[in-house]
């Protein structure tokens, strides 16, 4: 886990189990379908019911748990669904609690949204380019490899998070 932010983490899985033994002081976004989506909604088949109200993520508290695959195809990852975890992550730093951006490696989906957060909300990356954004971005956070599909997502929709 490291702090990209102040009070702004992000991580892997472990991680994201250490937060949620602690829970006083955090909030969480579990950018990761496998295991808090599938156990929050209960379900037992490969994929969330798709006409389930909480298909694209459900809230609990100062969790927010996605149902986000790294699948290798942009189409995959709805804005919806991404625009939900920056108002989240805005929100919950505003309440002054720390917040851990997390799935499962922590290389590729919560990397990703760590860094259009600071780069959207935040502007403290550059938004001239995904590109520019990315390499200032490893200099606090060396593990990100995002897959093609999140870098896929960034890359279509970097223009409109991060316009002048």
């Amino acid at each position: 886990m490291i702090e990209i932010s102040s009070h702004l983490y992000v991580g892997d899985q472990g991680d994201g189990e250490l937060i949620l033994a602690k829970q006083s002081g955090w909030a969480i976004v579990h950018a990761c379908k496998e295991p808090y989506h599938r156990r929050t909604l209960g379900y037992a088949t490969p994929g969330a019911p798709k006409g389930h109200p909480e298909y694209l993520f459900a809230r609990r508290g100062n969790r927010l748990i996605m149902n986000i695959v790294d699948a290798p195809n942009p189409a995959f990852f709805a804005k919806e669904m991404i625009d939900v975890a920056l108002d989240f992550i805005d929100e919950m730093l505003g309440q002054g609690l720390k917040v851990l951006v997390h799935c499962n490696q922590g290389e590729s989906r919560s990397p990703s949204i760590a860094l259009l957060y600071l780069a959207s909300r935040k502007r403290t990356l550059p938004i001239v380019s995904l590109e520019a954004a990315e390499d200032q971005f490893r200099l606090v956070y060396p593990n990100y490899n995002p897959k093609s599909g999140i870098h896929g997502f960034l890359s279509l929709y970097w223009g409109s998070y991060c316009h002048a």
